[in-house]
């Protein structure tokens, strides 16, 4: 009877850890808590006390799905919206800091597409930049390379401008044609604003938080995928060097800590103040958070970097 007893209480103890590790597994490695309320980085609101310039300003939008806002939950909260106006139910620290209060001959154009690369990128440049007066000035807000290095989500066998899955050796020219194809484009850009332009140009964040698992956010395993993806920030980086008014907003820093992995405390890239997932249900937009996010880090950078909140 005693030894019967004390298989029992073995067997007890056994299940229970069981349940207690598929709870542990469930909570901090399935569940992934969106949170609420304002994210991202503060705003100061001194440099938006007062009009930058009376002069025409051009906002314009390229890239992919991030600055074409998909993921939001209203046409209102994307970055490139949440930019030029406050919506309605704006937070109230962030009450009029936003681009038209401080530009009041601001205009827009968003040639953004969900789901296009880099080479998509560069041909609609082609096919919709026209050349600008010269009494405007341009700010470009540009999202570009991402949909490179995911797609086809690892169903096809990879080639450039889709190549999740390769081998370094086989991403090398891919990556060397994209720093080739972001050159032109910056160029382009920046003939098509005879008065002058700011291009902000962000960097690509990483849904796996640094680590890599791509199981983690539901896809083929990818083992050159976090050595693919910085070389294609590192040609982000060195292509904006060569250009003055190119100003790389750090997107890859802003989210890492937000992805995959948000909840899990004992991770280096754990953010205390808001451990919460920043991404859509596809896994590689963001939600509408993080477009409040992305949002506050452009204005950041434009505020710290933009000759307009300098002008007299």
């Amino acid at each position: 009877m005693k030894l019967r007893g004390k298989r029992l209480v073995a067997i007890s103890a056994a299940g229970l850890l069981l349940v207690s590790c598929a709870i542990f597994y469930v909570q901090y490695f399935m569940l992934r808590s969106i949170g609420s309320g304002p994210a991202g980085p503060p705003v100061d609101p001194a440099p938006f006390a007062r009009v930058w310039t009376d002069r025409p300003v051009r906002l314009i939008g390229i890239g992919d799905s991030v600055t074409a806002g998909l993921g939001a939950d209203s046409p209102s909260h994307t970055y490139f919206n949440r930019l030029i106006a406050n919506p309605d139910d704006e937070f109230p620290e962030l009450q009029g800091l936003c681009l038209s209060k401080v530009l009041p001959n601001l205009e827009e154009d968003n040639f953004a597409i969900s789901g296009s690369t880099s080479r998509d990128h560069l041909h609609v440049l082609e096919d919709r930049l026209e050349t600008h007066a010269s009494e405007e000035f341009g700010l470009v807000v540009m999202t570009s390379g991402g949909n490179d290095l995911i797609h086809s989500y690892g169903r096809a066998a990879p080639k450039e401008c889709a190549m999740y899955g390769a081998t370094l050796a086989e991403a090398k020219p891919w990556i060397d044609a994209f720093r080739t194809r972001l050159e032109e484009m910056l160029v382009k850009i920046e003939a098509s604003f005879p008065g002058g332009c700011e291009i902000y140009l962000a960097d690509i964040y990483d849904p796996t938080d640094g680590i890599g698992d791509a199981p983690s956010i539901y896809l083929p395993n990818w083992n050159d995928g976090l050595a693919i993806h910085a070389k294609y920030n590192e040609a982000i980086y060195e292509v904006a060097a060569s250009h003055p008014n190119v100003h790389i907003v750090p997107l890859y820093k802003t989210f890492l800590g937000h992805g995959a992995h948000s909840g899990q405390f004992w991770r280096a890239t754990y953010v205390a103040d808001d451990p919460h997932y920043w991404f859509y249900e596809n896994v590689e937009d963001p939600n509408d958070r993080g477009y409040d996010a992305i949002r506050r880090v452009f204005l950041n950078t434009i505020v710290e970097n933009s000759e307009l909140v300098r002008a007299d």
